[in-house]
């Protein structure tokens, strides 16, 4: 079955994750990034855990996990060495049209997360569709050597950039067309070596050139 890529806006959403363990700690730290409303669902947890939870970052149900309890919950992400509970909530969360990933057997899901590189608000993210996750875990690690913190600088910077851009050019095509001529390997090597403020001023030349200040 072939996986279609999608990035979900999960923000003020009921999240489910049902373990206590390390891997369910991950998965609560992302969720709360994203700015979900995060539930717990284990009869204990780990130290990081219960410290979070005591500082009130996400609600919390000391019980294992029985029939019923994804109910009103928009996704719910299992990280448990229970093979018999991943059956079940991915078997509840099917019938309720919940989405689910169960992490250690993502098959079982209805989804599963890439390995990710993320820099302001790029997002650069990798699937082997669960065949490999050692190789995507390498292939991470090489994004994220190749691709540091000056590229989310830099993309804040395209932003504003391009709302000056739609002031000045009538037609997406034209704005289309500036920026493939803009951002060319000239300005991407000047990112590899962290020479942001250089690439900036290439654009605002280009910029200049059609009438827009810097």
């Amino acid at each position: 079955m072939t996986d279609y890529p999608i990035n979900l806006r999960i923000g003020g959403k009921r999240c489910l994750v049902v373990g206590g363990g390390s891997v369910a700690c991950r998965k609560v730290k992302s969720l709360l990034a994203a700015e979900a409303q995060v539930t717990v669902l284990s009869p204990e947890l780990t130290a990081e855990l219960a410290e979070m939870q005591r500082k009130k970052q996400f609600n919390y149900i000391a019980k294992p996990y029985q029939e019923g309890d994804l109910g009103g919950f928009f996704l719910v992400i299992c990280a448990t060495d229970d093979p018999f509970v991943n059956e079940a909530v991915a078997r509840e969360a099917e019938e309720n049209g919940i989405l689910a990933n169960v992490v250690d057997v993502p098959e079982l899901g209805n989804f599963s997360v890439p390995a990710q590189v993320k820099r302001g608000d790029l997002l650069l993210t990798v699937s082997t569709g669960g065949k490999s996750p050692v190789l995507a875990k390498r292939l991470r690690q090489q994004l994220a050597a190749g691709y540091g913190g000056e590229y989310g600088e830099f993309l804040d910077f395209l932003n504003e950039v391009r709302g000056e851009l739609k002031q000045r050019l009538a037609t997406s095509k034209e704005r289309e067309c500036f920026w493939r001529e803009a951002i060319n390997e000239d300005i991407l090597a000047l990112l590899r070596q962290g020479r942001i403020e250089e690439a900036e001023a290439m654009i605002r030349h280009a910029a200049s050139s059609i009438g827009i200040k810097s």
